[in-house]
């Protein structure tokens, strides 16, 4: 289902800025909230509109008196509560925090999840210690993961650590690397993904994905690859281990450029090399009998959610300025389906 939407109706002023993102945090009630770099990620959403056209780009030209239409996804608020959830802590000290978070869990609190989250956890964890900035719904929250992708997550527990931390998110120069298995294996020699809008090889048969992203347009709850429009996103993937005879599986090393939405998934999945168990941009894909044994290809398809550990986590700490860098093991259910799959 759809989230419920309001819409803010804007009306540009005069001697407007001459790119729609600035024009429109220009003109935009003050009761509003909309920053430009919200209208931005609304305008590449495709929550946009003029006279019921969808405009999805930030830098579409303007005049004065035009009456534009942003759709806002409603936010129910939502109290979070201390809740004595037991945490797999990586790290901690009087700035922040790292958790090694487990599949199955959601970051924060939302109308479909609103107990029983990370955020319940850590304020159990941590007491009044988290920092605030954000709103009281993401108290230290700087960054996220899916919520059946397991992994490495790190939360400011002080206004500073936050500030700092937000900062290194944005320039992207937080390291993070993610071990994924998908379908088949991704190689330079593949015509097919040479010939991939976006797609490319890197030295050492690293695949490199430079393909925008932004909601898709029929169902919200996805993300898509789009041209000329969306965030920008690069994703590099390595193939680490291949399995079946002929290969038919991949175990990969993945790494980000940038950090958006389902980005490992939806580029992995643009690129013909979807995730294992992936419910939304994977499906279930029919394996060459011969290839695996019958124990590999029922553990495969048993797989209940997508293949992907957010496994190593590296970042300058906001206060002491010491590089940090953390690892995360797979999963049990992750660590089992590739015993099953390896010799």
């Amino acid at each position: 289902m759809s989230d419920p939407l309001h819409l803010v109706r804007i009306t540009i002023s005069e001697n407007p800025s001459a790119r729609l993102d600035k024009a429109l945090a220009e003109s935009a009630p003050a009761d509003a909230s909309l920053s430009r770099s919200r209208l931005a990620r609304l305008i590449a959403e495709g929550a946009v509109s003029y006279a019921g056209q969808v405009v999805m780009d930030a830098k579409a030209k303007v005049a004065a008196g035009q009456v534009w239409d942003v759709a806002i996804a409603a936010s129910e608020e939502i109290a979070a509560q201390p809740e004595d959830i037991p945490l797999d802590v990586i790290y901690e000290d009087d700035a922040l925090i790292v958790v090694n978070k487990p599949a199955g869990m959601v970051v924060h609190p939302a109308p479909g999840s609103p107990t029983s989250t990370l955020v319940n956890a850590l304020l159990y964890h941590c007491a009044d210690t988290l920092s605030g900035i954000g709103g009281e719904k993401r108290p230290g929250i700087v960054h996220r993961i899916d919520k059946d992708t397991s992994g490495l997550l790190v939360v400011a527990k002080s206004d500073v650590a936050h500030h700092g931390l937000a900062k290194q998110f944005e320039k992207h120069t937080v390291e993070r690397h993610y071990l994924a298995l998908a379908y088949g294996v991704p190689d330079a020699a593949d015509p097919r993904l040479t010939g991939l809008a976006g797609v490319g090889f890197e030295a050492g048969n690293i695949l490199r994905i430079n393909a925008n992203l932004a909601r898709h347009k029929t169902d919200r709850q996805r993300q898509a690859v789009v041209k000329n429009a969306g965030r920008h996103a690069i994703t590099r993937a390595r193939v680490l281990q291949r399995f079946g005879t002929p290969p038919v599986l991949s175990l990969l090393e993945c790494w980000l450029e940038t950090g958006r939405t389902h980005q490992i998934r939806v580029h992995m999945a643009y690129a013909g090399h979807a995730l294992v168990g992936d419910p939304v941009y994977g499906g279930r894909r029919k394996l060459t009998k011969t290839a695996l044994s019958e124990a590999a290809q029922d553990a495969v398809k048993a797989f209940p959610r997508q293949a992907l550990h957010a496994a190593t986590l590296g970042f300058e700490h906001p206060v002491s300025g010491e590089i940090m860098q953390f690892e995360a093991p797979l999963p049990p259910d992750f660590q089992r389906m590739l015993n099953v799959l390896r010799p």
